[in-house]
C-alpha cells in the first residue's frame, strides 16, 4: 500500500499505517507528522511562526465562517483595530501587563539604514517617541475606542468582535498549538451592569461549546478557571477544557468577566439612568487556530487526519479508477458528472483528476481525513454505481451502491459520521477522568502512568502541598466544572 508504514499489532502481526511514528510510539511526533501528511501547515523562516497552507487555511475558514455566524446571531458586530498598541496603553492595567510582559514584541524604530559594515540596522534618528507593542490581545486599544464611543447608558451594550492575528513571543512553539503569531477572534463587549457582563461571558462560552460539540465534534468540560489560572486583569475566567488522545488537556477557548478593571484603566464611563457617571463592565472572549491542533489530536489516527463532516474542507473525494485507456474517458466523464451534481446539491467535493497514481490518490484522501472517499472504475461507470468508504470506519464501511442511492443517502452518512465522532471522543473523555480524594492519590495516579484528568474535591486547591505536587509532575488545575457546581476541580497535564 503506497505511503504506508508498518507497526506491530497486539497479535504481533504487522499493521500498515500511513503515519510514522504512531500515536502509541511518539504522540508529539505523530502530531507533527499528521500536519505534514495532511499538507496543512509548515514552520516559517520567522522564528516561532507558521505558514498555514491552503488545505489548513480552508479548514480555518470553515471554522471562522461557522463561528462568525454564531457570534453575529448574538448581536455582535465585527470591527478592526490596530496591530500596534502604544506601550502606555498596555501599562495602564498593571495586572494585565504583568501577565503579558515576557511575551510582548516591541517596535522601537520606523526606519532602517546601513550600518558601518553595510548591514541594515534601525536608524538611530528614527527611534519612536513611544514604543509600540505588537498586540498580544486588544483589551486596551479597544477599551480606548470604547471610552470615546460610550457616553450614555443608551450606548450600551456595545458588542464588538475582530478577526485578526496576535503575537506572543513563545519560547517553545508547536504548529497550531503554540506559535508566536496566531490567528483568532477576540470579542470585547461593554455593559451597564455587572450582571449583564457576567451573563455575556457565560453566554459566549456556551456559543463556543456549541461550535466545538456540534461542528468540530469535540466534547469539552465547561468550567471556571482557578485564581492562579485566571486571565490577567479578569475578575473571573471561564473555559472549555478538552482532552486529547494522549490524556493531556487543551484549553479550547476562554471567556472573561473583566468587571470594571479595564473600564477604569481605559476610562470607559457613561451617564447612568440616575444621571451620574459610572464605569462600564466589560468582557472579552477568544478562540484561535489552536482549535485546529485540538481537532487533530482529538480525531486523528495512525493513517492521518479524520475531518468532522461539518467542518471538512472536502466532504467527498472522488477518485477515478482507470486501469487502461479503453474506458478512461467514460470513467472521467462519469466522475465529473457526479462531482458536479454533488456540488449543486451543496456538498464540498474534490474530484481528484491529477496524474498521481491511484494508490497515492487514495492515501492522499485518507491522510487529509476526507470524510467520504468515492471510487469509480469502468464497471461502476457502466452500471451506474459507485463505491464509497467512510474515513472513520475504513474498509469495513466499503459499499457499492447506485449513484441515485448515494445522492439520496450521503447527507445521512455524513450526519451519522459526525455524531459517531462526537460520541467516540466523549466516551474517551469520560472514561479517562479519575476521581481522587487526596494529594497522595494524585501523585500515585500520575507517577503510576495514569492517563487523563483527575477530579478532586475543590478544597484541595487550598492545600499547602498542591503547588509542589503540580511542579513535580507538571500538572495544572484545569477548571472547576460547572456540572459539579464548584465542588470539584479537574487537574491534569496540558499543552
Amino acid at each position: 500500500m503506497s505511503g504506508a508504514q508498518a507497526k506491530q499489532s497486539a497479535s504481533g502481526q504487522k499493521v500498515k499505517t500511513a503515519i510514522t511514528p504512531t500515536r502509541g510510539e511518539d504522540f508529539p511526533q505523530w502530531y507533527q507528522a499528521i500536519i505534514k501528511a495532511a499538507d496543512m501547515a509548515e514552520n516559517s523562516p520567522v522564528r516561532g511562526s507558521m505558514i498555514i497552507k491552503p488545505y489548513g487555511f480552508a479548514l480555518w475558514e470553515n471554522i471562522q465562517r461557522a463561528l462568525d455566524d454564531m457570534i453575529k446571531a448574538e448581536g455582535v458586530q465585527n470591527a478592526y483595530f490596530p496591530l500596534l498598541i502604544p506601550l502606555s496603553f498596555i501599562s495602564r492595567e498593571a495586572e494585565h501587563v504583568d501577565g503579558f510582559a515576557k511575551e510582548c514584541a516591541v517596535v522601537t524604530h520606523h526606519r532602517l539604514e546601513a550600518g558601518p559594515d553595510g548591514k541594515l540596522i534601525p536608524a538611530p534618528s528614527a527611534e519612536l517617541e513611544e514604543p509600540f507593542v505588537i498586540r498580544p490581545t486588544s483589551e486596551t486599544i479597544i477599551g480606548d475606542a470604547m471610552s470615546r464611543w460610550v457616553q450614555s447608558y443608551r450606548d450600551l451594550p456595545l458588542l464588538l468582535n475582530q478577526w485578526c492575528n496576535v503575537m506572543r513571543w513563545e519560547m517553545r512553539t508547536r504548529l497550531f498549538l503554540r506559535t508566536s503569531e496566531f490567528l483568532w477572534q477576540e470579542g470585547h463587549n461593554a455593559f451597564e451592569t455587572a450582571e449583564d457582563a457576567h451573563e455575556d461571558a457565560m453566554k459566549m462560552l456556551r456559543v463556543y461549546n456549541e461550535l466545538y460539540e456540534n461542528v468540530l465534534a469535540m466534547p469539552g468540560i465547561m468550567g471556571e478557571k482557578t485564581a492562579d489560572e485566571r486571565f490577567p486583569g479578569a475578575v473571573r475566567t471561564f473555559t472549555i477544557e478538552a482532552m486529547m488522545q494522549d490524556g493531556k488537556a487543551l484549553q479550547a477557548c476562554t471567556s472573561h468577566d473583566l468587571g470594571q478593571n479595564f473600564a477604569k484603566s481605559c476610562n470607559i464611563q457613561f451617564q447612568g439612568r440616575d444621571g451620574q457617571q459610572h464605569h462600564a463592565y466589560t468582557t472579552s472572549w477568544g478562540l484561535s487556530t489552536r482549535s485546529i491542533g485540538g481537532l487533530i489530536m482529538t480525531h486523528g489516527d495512525d493513517d492521518g487526519m479524520i475531518m468532522p463532516p461539518k467542518i471538512a474542507p472536502h466532504q467527498v473525494t472522488i477518485i477515478p479508477i482507470v486501469r487502461d485507456d479503453a474506458g478512461a474517458a467514460m470513467v472521467i466523464e462519469r466522475c465529473k458528472e457526479i462531482s458536479d451534481g454533488l456540488r449543486r446539491a451543496g456538498f464540498r467535493v474534490h474530484f481528484d483528476n491529477s496524474d498521481a497514481r491511484t494508490p497515492d490518490k487514495m492515501w492522499g484522501s485518507i491522510k487529509r481525513g476526507v470524510p467520504v472517499r468515492v471510487e469509480i472504475g469502468q464497471r461502476e461507470a457502466e452500471e451506474g454505481t459507485l463505491t464509497f468508504i467512510r474515513r472513520d470506519l475504513g474498509k469495513d464501511s466499503k459499499k457499492t451502491v447506485k449513484v441515485e442511492e448515494f445522492f439520496g443517502t450521503l447527507q445521512s452518512v455524513l450526519d451519522t459520521m459526525q455524531a459517531d465522532m462526537l460520541a467516540r471522543a466523549r466516551k474517551f473523555t469520560n472514561d479517562n477522568i479519575t476521581d481522587v480524594k487526596t494529594l497522595g492519590d494524585i501523585r500515585s495516579f500520575y507517577e503510576g502512568g495514569g492517563l487523563g484528568f483527575v477530579r478532586a474535591p475543590s478544597s484541595i486547591i487550598n492545600e499547602a502541598g498542591l503547588a509542589e505536587l503540580k511542579k513535580d509532575l507538571s500538572l495544572t488545575t484545569r477548571c472547576l466544572p460547572f456540572a459539579d457546581e464548584g465542588k470539584t476541580v479537574l487537574i491534569g497535564k496540558s499543552y
